[in-house]
């Protein structure tokens, strides 16, 4: 792995030691195979608006044009005029679409995973409805195979290799679930052979929010399921998801869910992370072909479904609070309700975001970009915006149902010095079940 900086002085990240013309050709390769019709189509709407500009908060926040989301596929749009496209040949005769260079690549690194946390917010702005996030995933997937990835993420995808998680190795996970437990008093489920219910971690849960792992257990052994945590097959926030690396996301996928499957569970329940739910819950038939005989939900759904039931009740809280809405959660999950019925639930009078539900902000740091140091700066200029939106609605309780954005939002709140504690939906529920 190798840090260098580009002749216009924009940094980026390169690992193996690979000819630049094998980097430039493996990337063109992964390109042309991602250009299915969805994504043909898409290439040909654009109009150039400029919509998805405005929707953008690295754009917004910046008001440099480069951070344009449609701009960040340049490369990805320059390959498919040239060797995919309907005028294809043209094009190439013509001169009118170069070839892209490994020079390009370099210089769009940073645009493609600094300066994009696939929220999805463009998508749900441009007119013609390109799925300008997905695009720009797709458009990852070359990178990665051209060894042009920030290093951080290159690190965390060849620990969740080794281990099975960017986290922990599998060997660890048993007994930091035990520990767990015995720490919070709270009996808990490991390795079991056969159970209704298989509970999945995000490497949040295992490092700075551990509560999370008992949280869970305590709402489940209250309802009195038969549920247990796995560790064939615990990992699901999915680092090849986000990194572009598909035979790791297809490999993390597919060691989830049949794990599941041969445990008998009919429920797999994905902790509280938004990619998690984008990897497991909408991409996971595409490695299988059909429907997969199993029911994945959020974390969020599972609580939300749990009060309306009456399943478990929860102690009025009696305060305010806002929310804020992880991007794959409910702009690119439709998951809006739910947490909201939960917060009701809870006793506590809600004020919205000036922007929330499908069009709420991203925390800053979805699709990797918490991840990556290099994204610092840009990360906390979008930060100020949720900042500003939280203010204004002077309310008591900052909630959200995502790991990565309350690790964000709270590395946002630690950088500004802002005294507002990010709260897990989870949690309060679990402190707040009636006896």
């Amino acid at each position: 792995m190798t840090a260098k900086t580009t002749a216009s002085g924009i940094a980026y990240d390169v690992q193996g030691d690979r000819p630049d013309v094998e980097r430039r050709d493996a990337a063109l390769q992964a390109f042309v195979r991602d250009f299915a019709a969805t994504a043909a189509i898409h290439m040909e709407s654009c109009l150039r608006c400029g919509m998805c500009a405005t929707a953008c908060q690295y754009y917004v926040t910046t008001a440099d044009p480069k951070y344009t989301p449609i701009n960040k596929l340049k490369p990805f749009e320059q390959a498919y005029h040239r060797h995919v496209g309907p005028f294809a040949p043209v094009y190439r005769f013509l001169g009118l679409s170069a070839n892209v260079g490994i020079d390009m690549l370099q210089e769009w690194e940073a645009l493609l995973f600094d300066a994009c946390s696939l929220c999805g917010r463009c998508t749900l702005a441009c007119p013609m409805g390109i799925d300008i996030a997905e695009l720009i995933k797709e458009a990852r997937h070359g990178m990665y195979m051209a060894g042009l990835v920030p290093d951080r993420l290159e690190l965390m995808d060849r620990t969740a290799k080794a281990w099975g998680s960017p986290a922990t190795p599998a060997d660890d996970f048993a007994d930091i679930i035990r520990e767990a437990g015995e720490a919070n008093h709270v009996p808990v489920n490991v390795d079991l052979p056969k159970a209704d219910y298989v509970i999945t971690t995000a490497p949040a849960e295992l490092t700075e929010h551990t509560k999370a792992l008992t949280d869970i257990a305590k709402i489940l052994n209250k309802m009195g399921l038969n549920w247990t945590y796995s560790s064939e097959g615990f990992e699901a926030s999915n680092i090849g998801y986000i990194n572009g690396d598909l035979e790791l996301q297809e490999k993390m996928t597919r060691k989830m869910i049949d794990n599941a499957l041969a445990i008998g569970a009919h429920t797999l329940i994905l902790p509280e992370c938004g990619h998690a739910y984008g990897a497991a819950r909408w991409e996971a038939a595409r490695w299988y072909g059909k429907e997969i005989p199993l029911r994945i939900i959020h974390m969020t759904e599972f609580l939300g479904e749990s009060v309306a039931s009456g399943k478990i009740k929860l102690k009025p809280i009696g305060e305010t609070a806002t929310f804020h809405d992880p991007c794959q959660l409910a702009r690119r999950g439709g998951v809006t309700e739910a947490p909201r019925a939960v917060l009701k639930a809870l006793g506590l009078e809600l004020t919205e975001l000036q922007d929330h539900g499908a069009l709420g902000w991203c925390c800053g740091g979805g699709g990797g970009v918490v991840s990556n140091v290099r994204a610092d700066p840009l990360r906390f200029k979008a930060f100020e915006l949720k900042k500003q939106q939280v203010e204004a609605t002077n309310t008591q309780h900052f909630v959200t149902a995502c790991g990565q954005c309350r690790i964000t939002l709270t590395l946002g709140a630690k950088k500004f010095k802002w005294d507002r504690k990010v709260e897990s939906l989870l949690e309060l529920v679990a402190d707040n079940l009636e006896d």
